[in-house]
């Protein structure tokens, strides 16, 4: 189970750096903007771009860190047998909806290869876009199914389980 762990620490460092050169790309545009009057042409569509890949490329390290939201205003008083069952179930629950996300996600990509479909003004192929968020978003199902699956760690947030 090491590998989920090495490969979603992979994917929050790519996602970091993508966000770095958005930020850049960001500052150059404006700067660029501001002084010269010219602007990186399609800085708009790059920053959708690289947003979104970086979002799919965070989701399996925030699942690994146990970092999604929990609301447990109803289980506050449960017993910790029952906490760990709930958060079993919804670790299972978060694997099945990032299967499908992947499956459907691999799916707009195949149709956006089909389509040739790209950005307005730079025509990024839009099917990279879908391609780089197919494997983190399974990386993502994968890290919850294991922790779903998982036998005598603890399942509550806030606890650093070593499941890896």
């Amino acid at each position: 189970m090491r590998w989920l762990e090495m490969a979603a620490r992979l994917c929050a460092l790519l996602g970091g750096v993508l966000m770095g050169l958005v930020i850049a790309m960001t500052c150059a545009s404006v700067l660029g903007r501001n002084t010269t009057g010219t602007a990186i042409t399609g800085d708009f569509e790059l920053t959708g771009v690289a947003t979104g890949m970086a979002i799919a490329l965070f989701m399996p390290w925030c699942q690994l860190q146990r970092g999604h939201i929990i609301v447990d205003f109803f289980t506050a008083k449960a017993s910790p047998k029952v906490v760990d069952f709930l958060d079993r179930l919804g670790s299972l629950a978060l694997a099945m909806l990032m299967a499908v996300l992947a499956w459907r996600t691999s799916l707009g990509g195949i149709n956006a290869w089909g389509n040739h479909s790209a950005s307005m003004l730079m025509g990024v192929p839009d099917w990279l876009v879908y391609a780089s968020m197919t494997p983190p978003l399974l990386l993502c199902a994968l890290i919850a199914l294991a922790q779903a699956l998982q036998r005598g760690a603890p399942q509550h947030p806030g606890i650093n389980a070593d499941f890896v």
